[in-house]
């Protein structure tokens, strides 16, 4: 079928844009001509060598496009067709999915454990900072896009505002709760937006960076904390009357914001964990209550598949929550590297970038 552009990790610290075959289409499988895409934080760590992938894979988990062909045994879709597909491609029935856990398909195997399940896009297989991405299982994983909505309108339903969005349901947001949220990039406005629409009543963003903060602000988020000003668990105090919180959602994915969030719970309540970690993590003793406060600890990998999907662009089509402000640069896949460059270091703002090959 010829060649197409492709974002290539070569070595970390190196991913550049170069040539690979357009990819053949198995029965089960669809060809998405990519539209729109996007870097995520995850890709950074691939780019640093903090999470390793094979030389040559084609990165990026989070495509938007137009159904370019169909595999001979997929039904239900049409070649010319909008569509996403999530960060998470279960294959819909695997022990894990038929177990209800859908974003773990394929995180243990007889070979061994394999972190981050479902997650195929750029970590197992080929991903869509390409001109063209191959959709395992497409059946499964695709949604079609509502007309009314625009690429980057419906750009952060794979991944980020369904990992966000996850923090939140993991976590039991209750109505009248009162939630913080240890972060505000792209995953923590998401989970803030999340809680909002759950019921919670209350919610505290934590960062520093003014952009982010106002960006919190613009979400319906109740008060900012700048953890710069002072102890960041100190104001959640104050602010929530020496109560603490009913679930703290962690969004980074460090030692000090995952501790921040443990101390900040009220005795019984949820820290809810988002972030990818790249070191172990240590539980002070004094947070934990020596096991005794009734806390709960859960993680959450972003739910996939079309289900998921087409939840998350009606949410979008409703109005509740509006995440095309978070696209703050744009970039063609040509200037991927220059994207990486920005994206990387948080320079001039970035919240996301929107890539158009």
């Amino acid at each position: 079928m010829g060649n197409m552009k492709a974002a290539v990790f070569v070595e970390p610290g190196r991913i550049v844009l170069d040539s690979k075959p357009i990819p053949e289409v198995g029965p089960l499988d669809a060809l998405v001509k990519v539209t729109t895409t996007t870097i995520c934080g995850t890709d950074v760590h691939i780019l640093r060598g903090e999470y390793p992938v094979s030389k040559g894979l084609t990165i990026g988990h989070e495509p938007v496009g137009v159904i370019e062909k169909l595999g001979s045994a997929v039904t239900g879709y049409e070649e010319g067709q909008r569509v996403i597909a999530g960060a998470i491609t279960p294959s819909g029935h695997s022990n894990a999915c038929l177990c209800g856990q859908p974003s773990q398909d394929g995180a243990g195997t007889r070979h061994g454990f394999r972190p981050l399940g479902g997650w195929r896009f750029g970590n197992t297989i080929d991903g869509c900072q390409a001109e063209y991405v191959l959709v395992p299982d497409a059946m499964t994983n695709l949604a079609s896009v509502p007309r009314e909505l625009t690429d980057e309108q419906v750009l952060m339903c794979p991944d980020i505002m369904s990992t966000g969005f996850a923090g939140a349901e993991s976590g039991g947001v209750k109505i009248g709760d009162t939630v913080a949220v240890f972060a505000q990039g792209p995953i923590g406005l998401c989970a803030a937006a999340g809680a909002r629409l759950m019921g919670a009543t209350t919610v505290i963003a934590v960062d520093t960076v003014r952009e982010r903060l106002a960006m919190s602000r613009s979400l319906g988020v109740d008060h900012v904390v700048d953890f710069k000003a002072g102890d960041p668990v100190e104001a959640i105090r104050q602010l929530t009357d020496g109560r603490g919180v009913d679930v703290a959602i962690e969004a980074l994915g460090t030692q000090g914001t995952f501790e921040g969030a443990l101390r900040s719970l009220r005795p019984g309540g949820t820290l809810s964990s988002l972030g990818v970690y790249s070191s172990d993590l240590r539980i002070p003793l004094d947070a934990f209550s020596a096991g005794l406060g009734d806390n709960r600890i859960v993680t959450s990998l972003c739910p996939g598949g079309k289900e998921r999907m087409r939840r998350l662009m009606s949410v979008i089509a409703s109005g509740r929550v509006d995440l095309k402000p978070m696209v703050t640069h744009r970039f063609t896949l040509d200037e991927i590297e220059q994207a990486y460059e920005l994206f990387a270091n948080q320079r001039d703002g970035v919240l996301k970038v929107a890539i158009t090959p």
